[in-house]
């Protein structure tokens, strides 16, 4: 029996698209969510002191760009859009800002938004204590008055060489606009 061209391509496509069909529901089942277990979790707080004018002494983050007009040492009304800040803030294994650090969260934050508290975030933690070393890589979106915010873990080295995930921020507490510690539930779901 001769196949022609035509009868050769319906056959090999009939093929393939059972081949794909199969496997793909098998995989992933109708109706069924996925669920990714993580490969790895910490919980870790970061704690925020921001510059005022006063408090030179403790302070670990600075105002660096501002709205026209506006000064270096006070948030911008409205919002504090347009304020820019750097941060080189204590983290620690507990809420305590007093307890020993077991690195630093290093980065900036921008208020990006004029008819709510929101900023956009990237920063790294830098840890160095007996169960971990090595960095860890954030970017995203904090709308910051949502009370649970979830932000991508986009990179890593030393014990989180190339690991990604997803950290769950939230405000643990804040004392005016000078202090802040962000609780911060880290799930890798790659790890290396």
């Amino acid at each position: 029996m001769a196949f022609s061209t035509k009868n050769c391509i319906i056959i090999i496509v009939l093929a393939l698209f059972l081949l794909f069909s199969s496997s793909s529901s098998s995989a992933f089942p109708m109706g069924k969510k996925q669920k990714h277990k993580p490969c790895k979790q910490l919980v870790l707080y970061f704690h925020d002191i921001i510059y005022n004018g006063k408090n030179a002494a403790n302070a670990t983050s600075a105002i660096v760009a501002a709205p026209e007009g506006a000064n270096l040492t006070i948030l911008a009304p409205q919002f504090h859009f347009g304020n820019i800040a750097v941060f080189d803030d204590p983290i620690t294994l507990d809420n305590n800002l007093h307890s020993k650090p077991v690195g630093r969260a290093q980065g900036m934050y921008i208020y990006d938004t004029k008819n709510t508290f929101t900023s956009w975030l990237a920063f790294s933690f830098s840890l160095n204590y007996t169960a971990y070393e090595g960095t860890i890589n954030f970017i995203g979106a904090d709308p910051i008055m949502v009370k649970t915010r979830d932000i991508s873990v986009v990179g890593g080295t030393g014990d989180f060489f190339m690991h990604r995930g997803v950290a769950t921020i939230m405000t643990d507490a804040f004392e005016g606009e000078v202090y802040f510690r962000l609780r911060v539930d880290i799930k890798f779901y790659e790890c290396w």
